[in-house]
């Protein structure tokens, strides 16, 4: 068993571009590490420096107290799962499971074991003698798995291992995954571009975007801490509304397009470096969670009124989008402070879209004007230049 370490660990190509920008990230013996982020962030080109199939352009990569820059894949002793299972179709499950051990003359006496036992933990004992032809895609990859247990590698890494399976099997493989890494404690990177799947597998997250790390934590952290606006608008499902405000010269509200939304002490007690931004523009995310439908009385604070626009029905819960007059931002966007104009890469539309994830039975209706109540100590705030967060 070994922990993983990337130092400064960078990679560009011959033609200038970089796909990893000087990645500083540790996996400990025994964690659960994802890597998420959108396609061409880098994740995957990082998984393959660590497992030996891409060459590191610059830094240090060391497998438990070893360099291993410049050591070959197969020497690294590290373990691999891939999206595509990569399994011999002429072979049974348990000539699949066991092939690498008789590439290393193990006796058959002790491949069978290890096979059997492998195949024990991951369910697949009555279908040994089964042809990959003859499983479904869920069994496919438990005998990839398999495969990858039986070496009793330093370490695992799995790139998008979950990928070709239709959502429902998604969801099962996600707890047995984490089950069976939990269970032979090794370290475990992990590559994913569903960030349902990081926040429910990882006990860390990183977040790249542009091949740079935005953010690693607990997955916790990522959606109540964000540290910029790519991480707030990344993790969360739906998305979080984000929106250009104004706060006041005197801190206690701030302009929400034509609406005024009032700060208590609180905030300014969880984000001194609020007072900065008095008079000042900013951007400031809401989470759908936290604008729950308030009616005429029940108001008894902040209230949003926004036009509903459409109602998505999901049995549990109701998804209210509405439209207020105040920019939306995407990361990427600028607040230009000299001016009381929106910068966006392109046109922004005056009014500003966003989603409320209300009760199933909320009486809401396409063209009404809804009320959401608002809890500003749950308010994100974000520097509207450098888009990074308020949060001291």
């Amino acid at each position: 068993m070994a922990s993983i370490s990337l130092e400064n660990v960078s990679k560009f190509y011959p033609n200038g571009f970089e796909a990893v920008h000087e990645l500083n990230l540790k996996v400990a013996d025994g964690e659960f590490m994802v890597i998420v982020g959108p396609s061409g962030c880098g994740k995957t080109t990082a998984l393959r420096m660590v497992a030996g199939l891409e060459e590191i352009s610059s830094g240090r990569l060391h497998i438990g107290d070893r360099l291993v820059n410049h050591v070959t894949s197969k020497d690294r002793d590290i373990a691999m799962v891939f999206q595509n299972y990569a399994l011999y179709p002429h072979m049974t499950v348990a000539e699949n499971i066991g092939f690498s051990l008789g590439l290393r003359k193990i006796s058959k006496s002790d491949v069978k074991a290890k096979v059997a036992e492998a195949a024990a933990m991951l369910g697949l004992t009555q279908y040994l003698n089964r042809r990959p032809s003859q499983l479904s895609g869920g069994q496919r990859q438990r005998v990839a798995m398999g495969r990858a247990i039986v070496r009793e590698p330093s370490v695992f890494l799995m790139d998008e291992p979950l990928s070709n399976l239709d959502a429902k099997l998604r969801v099962q493989m996600r707890t047995e995954v984490r089950r069976i890494q939990q269970r032979i404690g090794v370290a475990t990177l992990y590559v994913t571009h569903d960030q349902t799947e990081a926040m429910t597998m990882g006990d860390r997250v990183a977040v790249m975007s542009a091949g740079i790390l935005q953010q690693c934590d607990s997955p916790n952290d990522l959606y109540s801490k964000p540290k910029n606006l790519f991480v707030a608008a990344f993790i969360g499902s739906p998305a979080m509304n984000l929106f250009e405000a104004t706060i006041s010269g005197d801190g206690s509200s701030f302009q929400l397009g034509s609406q005024t939304i009032a700060l208590n002490e609180t905030v300014h007690q969880l984000r001194s470096d609020l007072a900065k931004y008095r008079g000042r523009k900013v951007v400031v995310g809401l989470r759908a969670e936290d604008l729950p439908q308030a009616e005429g009385d029940q108001v008894h604070g902040p209230s949003l009124r926004g036009r509903v626009e459409a109602v998505e029905a999901l049995g549990s819960e109701l998804l209210v989008h509405f439209t207020i007059d105040a920019n939306r931002v995407s990361p990427g966007n600028a607040v230009d402070e000299a001016s009381d104009d929106f910068v966006a890469a392109a046109p922004i539309n005056i009014m500003g879209e966003g989603i409320a994830r209300v009760q199933p039975r909320a009486m809401v209706r396409v063209g009404d004007d809804a009320q959401f109540a608002v809890f500003p100590e749950r308010l994100h705030f974000f520097d509207a230049e450098s888009q990074d967060a308020i949060s001291q």
